[in-house]
């Protein structure tokens, strides 16, 4: 295996990475979005409202698959780039495992407590009815859809983007298939648009294992004591991962709950802008997963220059895009309207969000790819602040304050403010952690020379020790001049 993405174009490898992972992730936020359609044409609001809440609930299990497909991405490119083949194989089958494991213990709670959970957001009456039918059916797919994602980041990590597309896409196209046949010729409700995902996930699960295991050969026999010794690296970059990105359900989860206060119309509309963005904004979504793996190569093979590159262009891509983007919903904001046929609050909410809000996805933009840099560069707790604060400090006191002044546009205009803070502060520490990981980066080209800068290392604080540092300029002459520097400017 070969590490593709520690020499050429970065503006190709995030162009031509971002792309194909976003047709993947746009084939099923397009069915997500056409199965809000679908569902808003049986003709209740409650509908709409019921997927508002089951979807916070569903993105909270979704949350975790995410964060194993982070940490099998950035272990496995990590490896990968240090040309270390048989440690990336041992990594993709143990996170398999544990995978299996957590997927199984949290969809059981999940699907245990579902009607307690959606109660404590606010739902209640028939929206809540609707909400527990479509859970009760998902929830216990959460194993596969974990193999199935952390499979997905395998396959992006080893450079095979091309599949990683597919898997998302075959998932996409398998949804938009079964959804009008189980909803409306089967007559399954809301109750069919769960089963047709539950398919999706089956088939993204053996797609994905398949390429993974007989193209790129990942698969080992599993080993106990390799699981025990490989567990607490695992454990360092997928817990904060999926810390990290269940802080945006728990934020999600406290915004259903103010505006519930403002009815189900209000709730159907922030359903609909919930699917919208993610389709419209596709490529913001896709380019943290993007930029994953090429910052892990990078950083394995410690080309910092490159790592520094990929964030900063990553950004211009996001810029660019969003622009676009936001001015094209600006041009369709009342055909989207008339689409799904709502009114009152739930239409002047999509008017808003097109005109004011969908150009602040941008700052989202930039907390993504830093928290993809944090949890590639081995810095995952960085993540987890970031996102548990614009989760909280960034999310409930901005929506609170909105709602109070605004209503219900005031919950989506200050939330989105709030990420436009934490967006800033994650891109200027992602540029420090790259520098202060640089500085202190020793290059391992032979044993020898590992053992010599070891015993240098050891012996710094001593006067000979400083003499033995000195000496490593043969080997870093560059590295160890500057910390030469450093101790002299000490005096």
């Amino acid at each position: 295996m070969q590490a593709h993405y520690t020499q050429g174009s970065i503006y190709k490898h995030i162009i031509s990475m971002s792309l194909m992972s976003a047709v993947g992730l746009l084939s099923i936020f397009i069915v997500d979005l056409v199965d809000l359609y679908f569902l808003s044409l049986l003709g209740e609001i409650e509908m709409a409202s019921a997927v508002g809440f089951a979807g916070t609930i569903l993105f909270f299990t979704i949350a975790i698959s995410i964060g194993f497909m982070i940490a099998m991405g950035a272990l496995v490119a990590r490896e990968i780039g240090a040309k270390n083949t048989e440690a990336a194989r041992y990594f993709f089958v143990n996170i398999m495992v544990i995978c299996i494991v957590v997927g199984v213990i949290v969809g059981f709670f999940v699907w245990l407590y579902t009607p307690e959970l959606l109660a404590l957001m606010g739902a209640k009456g028939r929206t809540l009815e609707l909400s527990s039918a479509y859970l009760s059916i998902i929830v216990p797919s959460l194993p596969i859809l974990c193999i199935g994602m952390a499979a997905t980041g395998a396959l992006r990590s080893v450079g095979d983007a091309k599949q990683g597309m597919f898997v998302t896409l075959i998932a996409g196209i398998v949804n938009a298939v079964l959804d009008p046949i189980f909803i409306f010729v089967l007559d399954m409700g809301i109750e069919g648009a769960a089963w047709a995902s539950v398919m999706a996930r089956v088939a993204m699960m053996f797609y994905a294992l398949y390429f993974v295991i007989k193209k790129h050969n990942l698969l080992v026999k599993f080993k106990a004591s390799k699981f025990v010794e490989d567990l607490s690296e695992i454990s360092k970059v997928a817990i904060p991962a999926i810390l990290t990105n269940i802080a945006t359900p728990i934020g999600n989860a406290y915004i259903m709950f103010t505006l519930a206060d403002f009815g189900d119309s209000a709730v159907a509309g922030y359903s609909i802008i919930g699917r919208i963005l993610p389709v419209g904004f596709c490529l913001v979504f896709a380019i943290s997963g993007a930029v994953g793996p090429i910052i892990g190569q990078n950083h394995g093979a410690g080309l910092y220059d490159r790592v520094r590159e990929t964030i900063s262009k990553s950004f211009v891509v996001i810029v660019l895009y969003c622009i676009f983007i936001s001015l094209v919903l600006f041009v369709i904001k009342d055909n989207i309207v008339s689409v799904f046929g709502v009114d009152g609050e739930a239409a002047n909410l999509i008017v808003l969000f097109c005109i004011w809000v969908a150009i602040l996805t941008i700052f989202r933009g930039f907390l993504f790819v830093a928290n993809a840099s944090f949890n590639n560069l081995g810095k995952a707790k960085y993540s987890t602040v970031m996102n548990f604060g614009k989760a909280t400090i960034g999310t409930i006191p901005f929506v609170y304050y909105g709602a109070m002044y605004y209503g219900a546009f005031g919950i989506m205009l200050f939330e989105a403010i709030g990420a436009v803070v934490f967006g800033i502060i994650s891109s200027v520490l992602a540029f420090r952690v790259v520098k202060t990981i640089e500085d202190n980066h020793i290059p391992v080209v032979d044993e020898d020379r590992s053992k010599h800068i070891a015993e240098t290392q050891h012996l710094g604080s001593t006067a000979s020790g400083l003499a033995r540092t000195m000496e490593c300029n043969t080997y870093e002459h560059g590295f160890w001049k500057r910390q030469v520097h450093k101790i002299r400017n000490l005096f």
